[in-house]
């Protein structure tokens, strides 16, 4: 399961990627099209640390990856959601949802580290 969630997350981060570059280019202010690229690079790089998740997992069946990943993957969705909605055109409210998405991004990394620290074969 969490493989297939990271396959998801990368090819939908393609996806918005390429719209972005391409469906908004001449339809998006300059604030705008910087919201979206941001939003399209964390994506990209917190679904490449889910894919290593998945593929560690697989490796260490008993490794605990569970609460990290959920933590990343809803992170994701607040911090990268509320920019690319911003990025659409909505209000800039969405705005106050980004920092609790990157808030859980870091804790999903934070107890990572955690459970290493703690994981004994």
């Amino acid at each position: 399961m969490w493989l297939a969630i990271s396959a998801i997350n990368l090819a939908i981060a393609v996806i918005v990627g390429a719209f972005g570059a391409h469906g908004l280019k001449n339809r998006a202010s300059a604030e705008q099209l910087n919201w979206w690229h941001t939003s399209t690079e964390y994506f990209f790089y917190h679904a490449l640390g889910l894919l290593a998740l998945a593929i560690l997992v697989k490796a260490v069946p008993q490794f605990p990856i569970k609460s990290s990943f959920i933590l990343i993957q809803t992170g994701i969705l607040f911090f990268c959601g509320s920019l690319y909605l911003m990025g659409l055109g909505f209000p800039r409210v969405f705005g106050a949802i980004t920092p609790i998405g990157g808030g859980l991004m870091i804790l999903g990394w934070l107890c990572l580290a955690w459970n290493a620290f703690r994981f004994t074969k």
